[in-house]
């Protein structure tokens, strides 16, 4: 057994539950790999299965709980912060409030198999004020789900997992580099991607200062809220005279928005 499987199994439980919960709370630190290396360990009797379980079900409580408080104490805003740290902001809380609406609790599992989700899942669950006992009785059976699904795959496949896990450890530092080389460029092209699409969708924005600016002039403006309905429940004001339309709705009440005129829309 090589150094590197040595400290896993040395410190088995404080990695597994440090790295499984930065990335439950939204750090990108893929914990599936990890998982899969410790089923194998445990399959080869170097680990104990449920400890390993258990430790990773407790790294995802702990992150969901975080996301949760913060999401009730702070409401709606609590989103916004998340997105702006995530690699995908413009489109993750739109994604999440349309899987919560879609599967209210479910999602909370849903989620769990999704990267990047999780996080705001477990924020949404705290803003739309879903009972703390409900939502850890969810959280404990997603959490198993997830940490017993992946650790249970490497235990099963662990004849295979193990020789690929040691070979790729046996290029020591090499390895290391590797590895980090490809998060890096995952973060760079991801981050990437995140500047381009602002970029095209900067001329295409106008701030809330402009807004009031244009109808303060009396220009001829339709508002279209398209907020979901759990942003609109989270956060239950508009704009004075906006046309309130849920995006499920959009298609069908499309001819409700003349065309003549200045068209404005918000959807947070």
């Amino acid at each position: 057994m090589n150094e590197i499987f040595d400290f896993v199994v040395r410190h088995g439980s404080p990695v597994i539950f440090g790295w499984v919960l930065l990335d439950q709370a939204g750090v990108p630190l893929p914990a599936v790999p990890l998982l899969l290396v410790i089923g194998a360990l445990a399959g080869a009797g170097r680990l104990s299965l449920w400890l390993a379980v258990a430790v990773a079900m407790a790294g995802c409580l702990a992150a969901d709980l975080l996301w949760y408080t913060f999401g009730r104490r702070r409401g709606a805003s609590v989103l916004g912060i998340l997105c702006r740290i995530t690699l995908e902001p413009d489109s993750c809380v739109r994604r999440t409030e349309e899987l919560f609406i879609a599967h209210r609790l479910r999602s909370l599992v849903i989620a769990k198999f999704l990267p990047g989700l999780n996080p705001l899942a477990a924020a949404l669950a705290g803003v739309v004020k879903i009972r703390l006992i409900v939502f850890v009785l969810c959280e404990v059976g997603s959490a198993l789900a997830w940490a017993l699904g992946w650790i249970g795959l490497g235990y099963l496949f662990s004849d295979l997992i193990e020789p690929i896990a040691a070979a790729v450890a046996r290029l020591g530092g090499a390895g290391v580099a590797l590895a980090a080389g490809c998060l890096a460029l995952y973060v760079v092209v991801k981050y990437v991607q995140r500047r381009l699409f602002f970029r095209e969708l900067r001329m295409a924005r106008i701030t809330p200062e402009n807004l009031k600016a244009m109808m303060d002039r009396g220009t001829e403006t339709i508002i279209v809220d398209l907020r979901t309905s759990v942003a609109a429940q989270a956060m239950p004001y508009t704009i004075t005279g906006a046309l309130r339309i849920s995006p499920e709705e959009l298609q069908r009440r499309q001819r409700e928005i003349p065309r003549d005129v200045e068209i404005v829309l918000y959807c947070t």
